[in-house]
């Protein structure tokens, strides 16, 4: 598969991973996923966890697709960097307050589950380029 075509499928079940965790969640465990902000309370549905993850995604293979264009060595180690410390961020407001611990924790497996699906789907080795075999003596 090409590599556009591999990165597309991977922002596509980059999309559908954290909507598992949501149809697990809510309509099957009944556990609606809300965040509290004072009077306003924010209820979490398919729509918002999946327009949430396809911009990642997006945004991901964007920067990806810069690095590599620009000419950065290592251009997907760059960037391999670069989303491990943007999943590591995204769980902070995890740390606050507004949420019970269920929801606290569907939002923080849908984080893992996307940068799961995304980080070795979009860095992944080019069609056709090989590892380098062992030597063996």
């Amino acid at each position: 598969m090409r590599t556009r075509g591999r990165r597309a499928t991977a922002c596509a079940a980059a999309v559908a991973a954290p909507l598992l965790v949501w149809l697990v969640t809510d309509p099957l465990l009944g556990h609606r996923l809300r965040i509290t902000d004072g009077d306003q309370t924010l209820e979490l549905g398919a729509g918002p966890v999946a327009f949430v993850a396809l911009l990642a995604s997006l945004a991901g293979w964007g920067l990806l697709a810069a690095l590599e264009r620009l000419g950065v060595r290592r251009a997907r180690a760059v960037w391999t960097g670069v989303a491990a410390a943007a999943l590591a961020v995204s769980f902070l407001p995890l740390t606050g307050d507004g949420m019970d611990g269920g929801t606290r924790a569907a939002l923080a497996l849908m984080h893992a589950a996307v940068a799961a699906v995304l980080i070795p789907g979009l860095a992944g080795r080019a069609a056709g380029t090989e590892l380098p075999a062992l030597a063996t003596r």
